[in-house]
């Protein structure tokens, strides 16, 4: 029986920036399916909404960190669209497979585009934002990389930071291990979801982070299921 109270180091095959074939496009696609049904996407969403108060560019500049498949770009760019406002927005990830599926899977936006790129990498540090935003992507890092990319996000960032990740918590870890068990096609999310969560954090451990980042601006709400929405106002 895993220790829940501490976050777990295990290594998710995700984590290979080099995985590729048919795993790929089937586990973004059941990760779309999670957040869309789960409510996710309503988290990010609802803090999108939050910080575009702060921002007074004419056409906001936004990155989304660990894109994925794009999905979540995808959502932002058609909210974007209802407010009238423009928006320039990509979408970064390490694995340049994953950015080959998310380039097809969002061809139809002329918004949206892609780098595959480190975010510890010196190319990602000249990089500068309005927004930025990560969904289930904080947790595969350390306490220690977080903090520094707090600090460095803070001073590239305009108007906002917007994270939506994973709180570790029994019902949560053995839920969607049954879960995934039961009706995931892919390994890799079979393998990976139950560890994520166990990658997860606490309230206080974000706390903590951000507060080591040396960021006072921020909320911290809990959000079904089993989330976390932290908001860094960073222009404010």
């Amino acid at each position: 029986m895993p220790d829940l109270s501490k976050r777990s180091e295990a290594i998710e095959i995700m984590d290979d920036l080099n995985c590729s074939g048919p795993v790929i496009p089937q586990t973004l696609r059941e990760l779309e399916f999670i957040n869309k049904w789960l409510g996710g996407n309503a988290i990010t969403l609802n803090g999108l909404n939050k910080v575009l108060s702060g921002c007074s560019t004419s056409t906001l500049k936004i990155a989304d960190l660990g894109c994925g498949g794009g999905d979540m770009l995808m959502l932002i760019s058609q909210r974007l669209k209802k407010k009238n406002i423009a928006g320039d927005l990509l979408g970064i990830d390490a694995n340049p497979n994953i950015i080959a599926y998310a380039e097809n899977h969002t061809k139809a936006d002329s918004s949206i585009h892609y780098k595959a790129l480190n975010i510890f990498s010196e190319e990602f540090k000249k990089e500068n934002f309005d927004l930025v935003f990560a969904t289930l992507f904080f947790h595969h890092f350390t306490r220690e990389e977080l903090v520094g990319l707090f600090a460095h996000l803070k001073q590239v960032t305009s108007c906002g930071i917007v994270v939506n990740d994973l709180h570790r918590h029994p019902l949560a870890y053995y839920s969607i291990r049954l879960l995934t068990r039961l009706f995931s096609k892919s390994d890799m999310v079979k393998n990976d979801a139950p560890v994520s969560v166990h990658r997860g954090f606490s309230r206080n451990e974000l706390k903590e982070i951000v507060s080591a980042a040396g960021i006072t601006n921020y909320s911290l709400s809990w959000k079904w299921a089993f989330r976390w929405q932290l908001i860094i106002y960073a222009g404010r």
